[in-house]
């Protein structure tokens, strides 16, 4: 049970990552490979702010900023000097990895002994709760274990609400009709490049404090945790359409949300199956490939079988 309830919590705090990959990727068609070292930058920020005994609250806030900064910045390489979107991606991640290393002033950081938002939510429900365990549908759960979940899960849910209503404010709606038709909205007077670089600093910004959240569940910052974590959020993405199969963007928003617990959930089970650790990223990479693949196969032949059920 404890086993299933942390791919549950990693996969909702991982989805964060999503959403991030979900506005870059789905929103702009931006293919932003920043992700890769700003999840690293949130978790560096958080995890040297609070061994420094700072709030945990305030150093999450601090790892948006970052992220949001590094979002920024492979927005105006793009929008200011002209720079290919995939390869300004490309140099701020190799950038942030040098940086992340001045954060942290080491390749790892322990939070055993910091105070963590894990570390207040286990406090407030060992206090309510009265006991280290409770009893989960016949099953003894921890403490630390049920109540992170349930924070995480309102945390998340509250997330993708706000930035549902977000986007269907007016600048959410210049942003994304600057992701499908970005003449159109220069047309209208609206800055396109203000409006990509606003959204990857969103974007980069909930990948940061994905990162942060994943340091405090797991006790460490690493500056090799980010490698490959676009096409994690990327699965994600491509399982949530899958999933839910509408064009609504608040449907999406929350297939997107299923699609990472789910994809953290595969994950799980097929470590639990005896897959080696070493070939995740592997199986991931392919995953993903024919999550791509075969949506367009299936275009191409439905419409010749279209055509023969016609004829009959």
């Amino acid at each position: 049970m404890s086993l299933l309830i942390g791919a549950f919590t990693i996969g909702l705090i991982l989805s964060l990552l999503a959403l991030g990959v979900f506005i870059s990727f789905r929103i702009f068609a931006f293919p932003d490979i920043t992700a890769d070292g700003s999840i690293t930058l949130g978790a560096a920020v958080a995890a040297t702010l609070l061994v420094s005994g700072v709030n945990p609250f305030l150093a999450t806030i601090a790892a948006f900023v970052a992220g949001a900064a590094a979002g920024a910045c492979t927005g105006t390489l793009h929008t200011k000097f002209k720079i290919n979107g995939l390869l300004a991606g490309i140099l701020v991640m190799t950038a942030l990895y040098s940086i992340n290393l001045h954060v942290m002033g080491k390749s790892n950081v322990p939070l055993l002994s910091a105070r963590t938002l894990v570390t207040h939510t286990e406090e407030i429900a060992s206090r309510l709760a009265g006991a280290s365990a409770v009893n989960v549908l016949g099953w003894e759960v921890g403490v630390r274990d049920a109540s992170v979940l349930v924070v995480i899960l309102i945390s998340i849910c509250a997330t993708a609400v706000l930035l549902y209503a977000f986007f269907r404010t007016n600048l959410g709606t210049a942003m994304r009709a600057t992701g499908d038709n970005d003449q159109m909205v220069r047309a209208l007077g609206v800055s396109n490049g203000a409006m990509l670089t606003f959204g990857l600093a969103l974007s980069n910004g909930l990948i940061a404090v994905s990162g942060a959240l994943l340091a405090q569940y797991q006790g460490f910052a690493d500056v090799q945790m980010g490698i490959g974590m676009v096409v994690w959020g990327l699965a994600s993405v491509i399982i949530g359409e899958a999933l839910v199969g509408s064009r609504d963007l608040g449907v999406i928003i929350a297939g997107t949300l299923l699609g990472s617990v789910l994809f953290r959930l595969l994950v799980a089970i097929a470590l639990r199956w005896g897959l080696n650790p070493n070939d995740l990223k592997l199986i991931t990479a392919l995953f993903v490939f024919g999550a791509l693949v075969i949506p367009n196969l299936v275009v191409k032949f439905a419409p010749k079988k279209a055509r023969v059920v016609a004829h009959a």
